[in-house]
């Protein structure tokens, strides 16, 4: 028996996160969960979801382009500092919204609110692409 009795770790290839991939598999979640609920449930909730996916995808976007500016001011030397009035309208605004479409009983809430997990959806199909993909990847085979 050898004296080494931890595994050789051998170093992976960690690709990084494609934020195109998660805006466009959040985009094919709410598109396919639009479908589906229209199908299965009713077309108030496919709206519903429609109108929370959209949400949830415009504040991705929102959130990525708003932390892009202040990563690449840190990076160029000056002082990251978020701009906490930007992100005080983002709820603001996300907030009058829902306000609105739960006040006005439009739609149902519940589907909003699965809409807006839609980034939890994109994040389940990017680990399940990453795991097949990994298997793929390995040497040997």
């Amino acid at each position: 028996m050898s004296g080494n009795s931890e595994p050789a770790i051998e170093e992976q290839d960690v690709q990084p996160l494609s934020h195109k991939r998660i805006f466009i598999l959040m985009a094919f979640a709410v598109l396919l969960g639009t479908i589906l609920s229209s199908i299965f449930v009713s077309l108030n909730f496919a709206v519903g979801i429609l109108i929370g996916g959209i949400l949830s995808l415009v504040n991705y976007y929102w959130l990525n382009r708003s932390l892009k500016v202040v990563i690449e001011g840190a990076i160029a030397g000056g002082t990251p500092h978020f701009l906490a009035g930007r992100a005080f309208i983002r709820y603001l605004t996300f907030g009058a919204v829902l306000a609105i479409v739960y006040l006005t009983k439009a739609v149902p809430m519940v589907a909003v609110l699965l809409g807006l997990a839609s980034f939890a959806v994109a994040i389940i199909f990017e680990a399940i692409i990453r795991i097949f993909s990994s298997f793929s990847n390995k040497k040997g085979l």
